[in-house]
């Protein structure tokens, strides 16, 4: 086997080397990924069905943030402790060559007001540090004005934030969630309210949960309106269902607000049904993600 090579030269005997040692192009690219690495946020959100988190890059910001490197998501299981939870997030990070260590800061939105608590816990155990949770205590020192700070979604705030940075303007976000939500930004930095239906799993769910014959069906978009199986039949009835109602809905919302708003479709059916509808302006997967990276700007922890 051949002897190992290092990567510095040994000086010769009796020859100190001026300055100590210099690290090799290769060493000195590693430090200076280490130091990179040392400044990441990461974001956290906590929904009903899955807990999404992002990892971006804060040393590489830019007029628009900073840069999401990588994305995870993972069931949520109420009834999971903060010991479970570190385990996963720890063996997912680590697969991503992304110590722990590395997290510097943290933004968690929660919709599952059983879970905030652990997880609160888990970020202090594993990354040793406390989150900044977006609640009606931050809401205040974001650049938009939240209407019912104590009743609308954390994950809708978050939205709105994203839109708001990203347009400028006026908008319209419609989030593909558990929940299917409309949230309107006004033109003047402004929250101006959200519409709430049943998001298309839930109502596939419900289809199969609730009747003896339909079976849970997966959710994509089917060749025609006119199922000619089961399966097709629930796919035309709920994908092009929902197409009709997300139309009509932003078609009403953008009657009452009047002048331009911008609509943007996210959450995890959104490129599902953006192919069978020209109603969205921008399709962007990682919106709430981004929205909460954006609260680091406005809030210290």
């Amino acid at each position: 086997m051949p002897a190992a090579t290092s990567s510095f030269k040994r000086s010769r005997p009796g020859r100190a080397r001026s300055g100590g040692f210099r690290p090799s192009g290769r060493n000195l690219d590693a430090r200076l990924r280490l130091l990179h690495y040392l400044s990441m946020l990461l974001v956290i959100d906590v929904g009903n069905t899955n807990i999404c988190g992002g990892i971006y890059d804060d040393s590489r910001r830019d007029g628009r943030g900073p840069t999401l490197s990588h994305t995870l998501r993972i069931h949520t299981v109420p009834k999971k402790t903060e010991d479970e939870y570190s385990t996963i997030f720890k063996a997912i990070l680590l697969d991503r060559g992304i110590a722990p260590s590395y997290i510097s800061e943290i933004v968690l939105s929660s919709v599952v007001p059983s879970l905030t608590e652990a997880i609160c816990v888990m970020c202090e155990r594993l990354f040793g540090t406390s989150p900044i949770i977006l609640g009606p205590g931050v809401y205040a020192r974001l650049p938009l004005s939240v209407p019912s700070p104590h009743e609308i979604g954390s994950d809708l705030v978050a939205d709105a934030l994203a839109a708001w940075r990203k347009t400028g303007g006026g908008s319209i976000v419609v989030d593909f969630g558990t929940a299917l939500t409309f949230t309107c930004v006004g033109h003047e930095s402004n929250i101006l309210g959200v519409a709430i239906a049943p998001g298309l799993g839930t109502a596939v769910n419900a289809l199969s949960r609730d009747t003896a014959q339909l079976p849970f069906v997966q959710l994509d978009a089917p060749p025609s309106a006119i199922g000619t199986n089961t399966i097709l039949s629930i796919q035309a009835g709920v994908i092009h269902g929902y197409i009709g109602l997300v139309e009509h809905m932003v078609g009403k919302m953008k009657a009452e607000v009047g002048g331009e708003l911008r609509v943007i479709a996210t959450g995890g059916l959104s490129k599902t049904m953006a192919s069978l509808t020209t109603v969205f302006d921008a399709i962007d997967p990682d919106l709430t993600l981004d929205g909460l990276a954006y609260v680091t700007e406005y809030v210290s922890a």
